[in-house]
């Protein structure tokens, strides 16, 4: 299973074009999983549903369709709303192009040139419509933090002014993975201002940069940087990912990664601080069972070594979006993508 990235909401962008040699490739390695009635229903949906209207050919349909196909979990229900999934685990999931620095910086490549020529932002991973709810919702969740935290502090008499303000503009937020950076720019409009934006690849800062810089947010921060061997020395009051799990996920050491990935992410959230995780491959459950092996990773580590001096960085859930559109798939009810967020002790 691959995952997809979902074309651009907005009438005026241009649909990501799949460079052939990538498409040729990623068609190939699904030809076997998929037969040639699904890939033809697929197809003909993908059709529907693309900018590309009814004038794609046959050839570039099918391998739209075959990364649609791969990109989808409907039968396990990825959802908010359903946690199980018989017979599968989280992390068997297919390796794909997606999870390669290479496919990135060739797509990234691609972006850049169809924005100098036609000032397109390229696309936006789920949707317009998911990004400007994480972005609305984690803008609530902070001011909720924030105000159960300080009716804590009143109760226990104390203050701390390292804990989190009820002044969005002065939480450090750090968008890993940030693409294009558009998420940054959703923040912004919420009231985030120290806003700091990675990716591993060098060709997506530079988009990201471009349209921060033309779109009216030039104090942005842009960093070349990879999660998995962070360079950052400083720590974040809430980190945001928005399909960088899922892509990592799909590397073909996928399992292994992923465990790079929680530790780091772990150390980049500040005490207090909050993680946000949107996701199209992961259920809420699936999420929580893999922070509670992390907790529990560092937790035994403690045991090992009481006289660290430290408490292990755990997180905990605190909530998940609730409003996202559900749909029906063998008789399952779920939604193509999922937000949960955590807090560090």
């Amino acid at each position: 299973m691959a995952g997809v990235r979902w074309p651009p909401e907005d009438s005026d962008l241009q649909p990501p074009r799949v460079p052939a040699a990538t498409a040729a490739a990623a068609a190939a390695a699904a030809a076997e999983m998929i037969s040639d009635d699904d890939r033809s229903v697929a197809a003909d949906s993908w059709s529907i549903k693309s900018e590309y209207g009814s004038t794609l050919d046959d050839e570039q349909r099918h391998v739209d369709a075959a990364e649609v196909l791969l990109g989808c979990n409907f039968p396990a229900a990825a959802s908010d709303y359903s946690s199980d999934k018989d017979g599968t685990d989280s992390n068997e999931v297919e390796a794909s192009l997606l999870g390669l620095l290479s496919y990135w910086d060739a797509s990234y490549a691609e972006d850049l040139a169809n924005f100098h020529e036609h000032g397109h932002a390229g696309e936006i991973w789920f949707g317009n419509e998911v990004m400007e709810t994480v972005a609305a919702w984690t803008k609530n969740l902070c001011a909720n933090v924030y105000q159960s935290q300080n009716e804590e502090d009143n109760n226990n008499c104390t203050s701390d002014s390292g804990r989190t303000s009820k002044d969005l503009s002065g939480w450090s937020v750090l968008d890993i993975g940030t693409g294009n950076g558009l998420l940054l720019q959703e923040l912004a409009k919420q009231g985030f201002s120290n806003l700091t934006g990675t990716d591993y690849s060098e060709g997506a800062i530079v988009l990201a940069q471009n349209l921060a810089a033309r779109n009216g947010y030039p104090n942005i921060n842009f960093l070349a940087d990879d999660v998995l061997e962070t360079k950052l020395d400083r720590k974040f009051q809430l980190v945001m990912d928005k399909g960088t799990l899922d892509a990592i996920g799909l590397h073909p050491d996928g399992p292994l990664k992923r465990i790079m990935y929680w530790e780091s992410v772990s150390n980049l959230v500040a005490p207090g601080g909050i993680l946000v995780i949107t996701s199209c491959n992961n259920t809420k459950d699936e999420l929580l069972q893999e922070v509670e092996n992390l907790n529990q990773k560092k937790t035994s580590i403690q045991e090992l070594d009481p006289e660290s001096g430290s408490a292990p960085a755990v997180l905990q859930y605190i909530d998940h979006v609730r409003t996202y559109p559900t749909i029906m798939f063998g008789g399952v009810e779920g939604s193509r993508v999922c937000s949960v967020a955590f807090r560090r002790s």
